[in-house]
């Protein structure tokens, strides 16, 4: 019986692409006892796992700093408290500088970028453009959001209650961090398990962290069809009014659509209305249980 979340509630770390209005959806579409492991090898803002809330699971990535912030979380090394006293202090001294190169973001860029401060990260996600996230040689270079009343006593208190949430359910439930490769990760995937799989999306821009190509979807596909013996369920996008996402075709599973709107990048031209897709392979029920997901 698939699980019905009515409200959902958004992780601390936002994205470019989060899932946030596609959660009701991925949960209702799922069938799972939960008694193996949650996979999600791409876990970006962890907002799928985080509400449908497994009592164990595997989240990774490979870029570390979204993994530090959540282990941080997990360890107590970082908390509501300390998240509160950093961003007022911190949202003060943005506040005070203009917005353009000269702004203080750029110095908790260039801080980030030595030191690689949970909280810095925080403070950079919450202020730069359009919540991305984007790595170059040099390091973190997303642009500032150009707004330097950015941190408002409401904006914090709402991050702060995100902070409070996601530590509960990290303190709350198995979960395991990781900074690990996909391929690494599934590796160890069993029958009783279930993968959620959130790439890059083919064909779109996906400048994140290190490059996602068309042969790095060929060959998660390929992984998905052949070597996970459970359960899985794929995000990705199926159309726009432009055009229709033929990579989807790689895998084998009931296709599911939902369309939704959200801003996937900088570029105005990508904030249009998408239908997305969800592939789905049913996950293992053991034989005494009725089919209810987590």
């Amino acid at each position: 019986m698939p699980r019905e979340i009515t409200k959902v509630h958004v992780p601390p770390i936002k994205i470019q692409g989060i899932k946030t209005k596609l959660v009701p959806f991925i949960a209702a579409s799922l069938s799972w006892d939960g008694n193996g492991v949650w996979y999600e090898p791409f876990m970006g803002s962890g907002v799928v796992g985080f509400n449908i809330a497994p009592k164990r699971a595997i989240f990774s990535d490979n870029n570390p700093y979204i993994i530090q912030f959540y282990q941080d979380l997990q360890r107590g090394d970082l908390d509501a408290a300390v998240v509160r006293d950093f961003l007022t202090a911190e949202g003060a001294k943005l506040c005070q500088t203009p917005a353009d190169a000269r702004s203080y973001y750029y110095r908790v860029r260039e801080r980030f970028n030595q030191s690689h401060s949970s909280l810095d990260f925080l403070f950079l996600q919450r202020s730069n453009f359009n919540g991305m996230i984007r790595f170059g040689p040099n390091g973190y270079n997303v642009p500032f959001g150009r707004k330097p009343a950015r941190f408002s006593p409401a904006l914090i208190t709402k991050i702060v209650h995100q902070v409070a949430w996601a530590q509960q359910q990290i303190q709350s439930h198995d979960w395991q961090f990781r900074v690990a490769d996909w391929q690494d990760v599934l590796a160890t995937v069993s029958d009783r398990d279930f993968v959620y799989l959130d790439p890059p999306y083919a064909g779109r821009s996906t400048d994140y962290f290190g490059s996602w190509t068309a042969e790095d979807t060929e060959a998660l596909a390929n992984w998905t069809n052949t070597r996970i013996p459970g359960g899985y369920a794929l995000s990705m996008w199926y159309k726009n009014k432009y055009r229709t996402n033929d990579a989807l075709h790689q895998w084998h599973g009931e296709l599911l659509t939902d369309e939704h709107y959200y801003f996937l990048g900088g570029k105005t031209v990508n904030r249009n209305a998408m239908t997305e897709a969800l592939v789905v392979k049913k996950g293992y029920v053991a034989p005494a249980q009725r089919p209810v997901i987590i």
